[in-house]
């Protein structure tokens, strides 16, 4: 009951700002404050920095609630937009 509520309190607080997403952490308990505090700590200039929040465990959720897909840094486009060798 209790990260329910603390997952409401994050929308809302997260629904505030002009960013839609929202930030929560999948495999862990966390509160409020930590929540504030890792968003404090990543926005510079007013500007949240993604790759600071995802270094510390957060996801970003979109308005309908299903988590962005984590880029394999690994990974290569081979869907090929570009030309082809024959």
């Amino acid at each position: 009951m209790g990260q329910i509520v603390t997952l409401i309190t994050l929308l809302v607080l997260t629904g505030c700002a002009s960013d839609e997403r929202e930030w929560m952490k999948l495999s862990e308990k966390y509160t409020i404050a930590e929540f504030r505090r890792d968003h404090a700590a990543c926005s510079k200039a007013g500007k949240l920095d993604d790759a600071c929040m995802r270094e510390r465990g957060w996801v970003a959720v979109s308005p309908s609630g299903k988590p962005e897909t984590p880029k394999d840094p690994l990974a290569r486009d081979i869907g090929g937009g570009g030309r082809r060798g024959y």
